[in-house]
């Protein structure tokens, strides 16, 4: 038997996610991440608003609390948490 690990390919670093600088982003366009990320993080059926959290996710955007991911694989932004290192992407 071989080990098959070591046969493996390396990801391609051009298909791992990255952080966008939020400051790029037009007001629309961060309002619309901010709304998306509300409703992915409170589900539409578990409060009575998800979008009234709209204020306080821009407000964690512009102190670093949150940071804009790009797929380059999937061709889409999301926000999420900022990574302990460069390497490592949120799942999701």
């Amino acid at each position: 038997m071989s080990d098959d690990t070591a046969k493996q390919p390396e990801a391609d670093p051009r298909e791992e996610k990255f952080v966008v600088s939020a400051e790029l982003l037009t007001p629309d366009q961060l309002e619309g991440l901010a709304e998306e990320y509300c409703t992915r993080y409170h589900g539409l059926n578990d409060v009575e608003n998800p979008l009234a959290e709209r204020s306080r996710v821009i407000s964690a955007v512009s102190r670093g609390d949150l940071v804009v991911w790009f797929d380059p694989v999937e061709n889409t932004a999301s926000l999420g948490t900022p990574a302990p290192d460069r390497r490592s992407a949120p799942s999701g």
